[in-house]
């Protein structure tokens, strides 16, 4: 297939309220990940991987981080034979408003896929976790001969206050949408799971025209893709799919929205296992990101100043480059590049962002510590969350966040 008949758009552009204050400075799909990453890359790389060149970034609040990362790491396409990543923030060309929703985000830039004249538009979200082929899905929605496609993930009917449910008939066409509903349709011959959207959208462009035209009509609407679209584009008889986003054992592949405190903790924590579900060490579907110029980690014992010698302890972890672990133990922790951990200090169970520097016999655990902040020896956080919350914020799970530069007593 001729790539060039997909044009993509990722929406980067909202506020991450809920992963506050980690998005106090930058936009949600600038927050670091996994050490090295940005959670934007994840998305990036599955359209490189898949084909999917030809790209345009939707950005609005707090972009400034977001698109430094974006010019300095994925200048990765080729220009002469008509690739591109491209940003494009609010231009107000149909009015004065910042973008209302999903779906206005892309009508309000509606310019952009009529100069390329694509036959499909893909609109995926910039804040999610996953690896995805979507020659796959382009296929599918091809098969079925969809005006659009959305992609779905099955899951436990318990978490559908958490996802916008999609209502399929046995042919896995949509006939229903519910906005995280506490009695939700269940998958037919299957009542334990949901199909859950996953905000990935397949549209033929000529169908897209009209339904955003249609709604942007609609004084009443969230102008959402998944609240307002999907049910005008059923009641009014359009062909709309769903595309199991599962493995040959209909068991559901790796996605993670990210879109909360807890949930974005727990992601990192997913890496660190034994036999992590997803797997950052695959050749075959790299994730690219920018890298800086950091010498190599170094792990050294500690002398105690008698000529014994503590060991530096490192189990289960991911270590960015240029850190530096002197004599400290840290186990199940996600490192980013360029952090210090001074002797004897200890670090369990937590995400520790660039820049960091952990003072002698300074104890961390569950805890997530944002940039360039210095805990100063002997400082203790995660083991009192009664102080820790007058201190710093703390998540329902008791995951302690200190934010980027905060001073810490």
């Amino acid at each position: 297939m001729d790539t060039r008949e997909v044009l993509t758009f990722i929406l980067a552009g909202g506020k991450g309220e809920r992963l506050n204050p980690l998005t106090r400075d930058r936009a949600k799909p600038a927050v670091p990940f996994g050490g090295i990453y940005r959670i934007v890359d994840f998305t990036l790389s599955n359209c490189v991987n898949s084909g999917l060149r030809r790209i345009y970034i939707l950005i609005q609040y707090k972009s400034f981080s977001l698109q430094k990362h974006l010019l300095s790491g994925w200048d990765v396409v080729s220009s002469q034979l008509g690739e591109f990543i491209d940003v494009i923030p609010p231009q107000q060309r149909i009015s004065a408003d910042w973008y209302r929703g999903t779906a206005d985000a892309i009508y309000q830039n509606f310019y952009a896929i009529r100069d390329l004249n694509p036959q499909m538009v893909m609109v995926l979200a910039g804040d999610h976790i996953y690896k995805m082929d979507y020659q796959k899905m382009i296929q599918y929605h091809r098969e079925q001969g969809a005006d659009m496609t959305v992609a779905c993930i099955p899951m436990p009917a318990e978490s559908s206050v958490n996802f916008g449910v999609i209502e399929v008939n046995k042919e896995n066409q949509i006939m229903g949408f519910q906005e995280k509903p506490q009695n939700p349709k269940t998958i037919p011959g299957d009542s334990d799971r949901i199909s859950a959207s996953m905000g990935i959208y397949l549209f033929n462009t000529q169908a897209l025209w009209e339904e955003l035209e249609l709604d942007a009509k609609n004084l009443l609407s969230e102008h959402d893709f998944g609240k307002n679209v999907i049910p005008q584009m059923i009641k009014g008889k359009k062909r709309v799919f769903a595309y199991n986003f599962v493995d040959e054992n209909n068991k559901p592949r790796y996605w993670r929205d990210i879109g909360t405190r807890d949930a974005y903790y727990q992601a990192n924590m997913d890496l660190v296992k034994a036999k992590p579900e997803f797997e950052l060490f695959d050749r075959q579907w790299p994730v690219r990101t920018y890298h800086s110029q950091y010498p190599p980690i170094k792990v050294q014992n500690a002398d105690g100043g008698n000529g014994s010698h503590v060991p530096g302890a490192i189990f289960d972890s991911l270590l960015g480059g240029g850190c530096f672990i002197d004599g400290a133990e840290v186990r199940s922790s996600v490192l980013s590049t360029n952090v210090r951990i001074e002797k004897y200090a200890k670090v369990l169970n937590s995400v520790v962002m660039s820049d960091v520097v952990i003072g002698e016999h300074a104890k961390i655990q569950n805890a997530i510590i944002d940039k360039e902040v210095v805990i100063p020896p002997h400082a203790s956080i995660g083991y009192d969350l009664e102080l820790d919350r007058k201190r710093f914020d703390v998540t329902t799970s008791g995951i302690v966040i200190v934010a980027k530069k905060s001073s810490v007593k």
